[in-house]
């Protein structure tokens, strides 16, 4: 229960007032409870033994020093009220008088009662909604690093999932963990108050009933981890056959996904059995123990009201049953509570592993803001691994303003990796990235960022309309600004021929598109940035000859006035750079203008010759 104390701890301060007022209200809820069934005391003795003579009202000792005189008070005093009504106007007046007020009772308590769940359903949705963002937030913040050691299925089912399963287990319990041990605290005192004795025989049994239902709870937890754990294989298994569908149709590989994805499903529907049978197993148990209770209550009281010199009179005996069964129903449902939230830690648990995970991406505590680039970008002796080996090693490279430079090499030579670094994706291992001769582990990390724009090789587009997705990022702008970005982009004239303009959705990560299309809407995007520093990776090597034609034009309008870094595949496409750097096995192995290598007759010389002869 102490990582449950922790949640409440993280989550419940922004709702201190609302908590309060639910624990008010269910406090007074349950002290009306409590009078519903005192009042049942005068109805029996009504019943049973009719009152023939009126006791003298005494004065009520406010106090608690001596409960014993305090419960004899009121006890003489509503005995007194209600003999006198009983001799004056007959037993059944009484009884209807004694009924009003248990009616007038029971709507206070009820209006309590409601009030307290009508408060705790801002609690309940409300810390949900906090998790939700913070887990978002945390996942948008988390460095790329993070991702490529992770499933995303897994990720996903932290996020969705297990967030639901913390709402459905945790939040769907607050209500009976805020309101269950008021009530049962306010019930045990009056208990007491009406036999020590009694309730001491009680709290000798409840302890032994709470162990056995704590050890069915722990194993619970346990496998409920379990269970989250399979479901994020299960997710991350759909997620790779949704995004390689083309690839598992093509090698007739249905029956080989299923085959792994049923029997991902038959371990789950396992493990699921197990936490059901677990679960299903709380009620009986507690209502067993519950039973045993009142079995060893009835026979206690029984003994003592036999007792001639016990003061315990068979009416109060009653009266104390009906409270201590006002106890068990709470008890039993807080008993069942405690298995749901071991259900829901577990899920918490693998949602705070996101939400603990540290970034290695970090600002100083006083990072210098930075709004213009004014003389260049300068690689010192960067070095930088994944892992075990080096995927950068000794690189020293100066970027001039205004100037292009491209990256050539083969594929996990380390160019993509080296871009990376500069918008500060990764941060170096070994030596210092600097612009206009500042550290830029010194700047702060937006400010950085807003300098440059992005073009991938493969274009990463939204669910949302086409203005949405070139206006991304920036505030405020107007549809003629986003309009003339598309113009540069050479991607106006198939926008405007759709359905509804530059308000058309464009479907699932642009699939409604060409993929020339889908590349000059990313490349739209970075022109309405009009960021001085341009980043293109590999912007048209996915695309046909028709298509690369319309990019590349969109591209060279892009690329205007900018200080450019291109990640090449084709070399046609750089052959106008003014420094090209070649890449192999994380070092530069050669660079100078294209004419320079060509003669050189080195590594760049042969990508040529390979290209030309292919």
């Amino acid at each position: 229960m102490r990582d449950f104390f922790k949640i409440l701890k993280r989550y419940l301060p922004p709702y201190k007032t609302t908590v309060v007022l639910n624990v008010l209200f269910n406090f007074l809820g349950a002290l009306f409870g409590i009078f519903q069934f005192i009042t049942l005391i005068p109805v029996l003795r009504i019943l049973f033994n009719p009152p023939k003579e009126v006791s003298e009202y005494v004065d009520i000792p406010f106090s608690l020093k001596n409960m014993g005189d305090l419960k004899e008070a009121l006890m003489n005093n509503l005995n007194s009220l209600i003999a006198r009504i009983t001799i004056e106007n007959g037993a059944s007046a009484a009884l209807i008088y004694v009924g009003i007020f248990m009616v007038g009772i029971v709507i206070f308590k009820t209006s309590f009662s409601y009030l307290g769940s009508f408060f705790m359903v801002y609690i309940r949705n409300g810390v949900v909604r906090d998790i939700r963002n913070q887990i978002y937030k945390k996942s948008i913040g988390l460095p790329l690093g993070f991702y490529s050691e992770e499933k995303k299925g897994d990720i996903i089912a932290r996020m969705t999932g297990d967030v639901n399963e913390v709402e459905i287990s945790i939040m769907n319990s607050l209500d009976m963990f805020f309101k269950n041990p008021i009530i049962i605290l306010v019930s045990v005192v009056t208990m007491i108050i009406m036999s020590w004795q009694l309730t001491l025989f009680v709290f000798i049994l409840f302890p032994i009933a709470g162990y056995i239902i704590g050890r069915i709870g722990k194993s619970l937890k346990r496998r409920s981890r379990a269970g989250q754990n399979k479901m994020g294989e299960i997710l991350s298994t759909i997620e790779e056959t949704l995004s390689g569908l083309r690839i598992i149709k093509a090698f007739n590989a249905e029956n080989t996904q299923y085959n792994r994805f049923s029997k991902q499903n038959e371990e789950f529907r396992h493990i699921m059995n197990r936490i059901m049978w677990r679960r299903f197993l709380a009620h009986p148990v507690s209502e067993l123990l519950g039973t045993l209770v009142m079995v060893g209550l009835l026979w206690y009281g029984g003994s003592l009201i036999l007792n001639e010199k016990s003061t315990l009179r068979p009416e109060a005996f009653i009266g104390y049953l009906g409270i201590f069964y006002n106890v068990i129903n709470p008890a039993k449902a807080f008993s069942q509570a405690m298995y749901t939230i071991q259900k829901g830690m577990a899920s918490m648990e693998r949602i705070d592993k996101i939400l603990s995970a540290e970034s290695s991406i970090t600002e100083i505590t006083a990072p210098l803001p930075v709004s213009d680039f004014r003389e260049k970008i300068e690689f010192r002796n960067v070095y930088f691994k994944y892992q075990k080996e080096h995927v950068l090693s000794n690189i020293n490279l100066t970027i001039p303003k205004g100037k292009t430079i491209a990256l050539v090499g083969m594929s996990g030579s380390g160019k993509s990796t080296l871009v990376d670094m500069i918008p500060r994706f990764y941060d170096v291992l070994e030596g210092q990235i600097f612009i206009d001769g500042q550290d830029i582990r010194h700047l702060k990390i937006s400010d950085l960022r807003n300098l440059m724009g992005v073009v991938n090789q493969e274009p990463i587009l939204f669910n949302d309309t086409f203005y949405n997705n070139i206006a991304f990022g920036v505030d405020n702008i107007s549809e003629e600004a986003v309009m003339n970005a598309a113009k540069v982009a050479h991607a106006h004239e198939f926008i405007i021929q759709t359905e509804q303009g530059y308000h058309t959705n464009i479907g699932d990560r642009g699939g409604k598109m060409s993929g020339g299309q889908r590349q000059r809407i990313s490349i739209a995007r970075a022109v309405l940035k009009n960021p001085p520093i341009l980043i293109l990776d590999e912007a048209t090597s996915a695309l046909d000859t028709e298509s690369e034609k319309l990019v590349q034009d969109a591209l060279v309008n892009l690329m205007k006035n900018r200080t450019s870094i291109v990640i090449a595949h084709r070399l046609s496409t750089i052959t106008h750079a003014d420094e090209i750097y070649v890449m192999d096995n994380g070092y530069i192995v050669e660079h100078g203008k294209h004419e320079v290598l060509i003669n050189k007759n080195g590594k760049y010389k042969s990508f040529y010759d390979l290209q030309n002869f292919s």
